[in-house]
């Protein structure tokens, strides 16, 4: 499957953490991520990571693209509620296209550990099973 990472600056720590405890699942499978949580992540636990440019800078526009070309399994948005976005439109797109794709989403981290299970358990590979266009 292909996993994408993001993580707003105050939740960045969180999902390294998060990519340490599952680096074991995470490991079998393609990830990307936005520029800084990537190499974060690739940092602390050696994964192999497509990194894309900064959140900011781009790098959620550049997830979003492979969202609606269905080139993303599962995406792993650890947000922080507490702060405002400026980005926060281009979020709000982000999360409309994976409900039109069908593509599941956890913006937290109790969220993230039922899809990592899941998809330990073989849960998600939905896609191998149903078309997502047919619904």
């Amino acid at each position: 499957m292909n996993i994408a990472l993001i993580a707003h600056d105050a939740k960045k720590e969180l999902m390294v953490q998060f990519c340490i405890a599952y680096c074991g699942i995470l490991s079998r499978h393609n990830l990307c991520a936005t520029g800084t949580t990537g190499r974060l992540v690739s940092e602390a636990t050696g994964l192999q990571i497509t990194r894309y440019l900064s959140g900011m800078q781009g790098g959620n526009q550049q997830i979003s693209a492979r969202i609606s070309c269905d080139e993303i399994d599962l995406l792993l948005f650890f947000r922080d509620p507490q702060t405002t976005s400026p980005h926060e439109q281009f979020e709000s797109d982000m999360f409309r296209l994976c409900d039109i794709r069908n593509i599941p989403v956890a913006t937290n981290i109790a969220t993230a550990e039922v899809l990592i299970h899941g998809l330990e358990r073989g849960d998600l590979d939905w896609r191998t099973i149903v078309n997502p266009t047919h619904f």
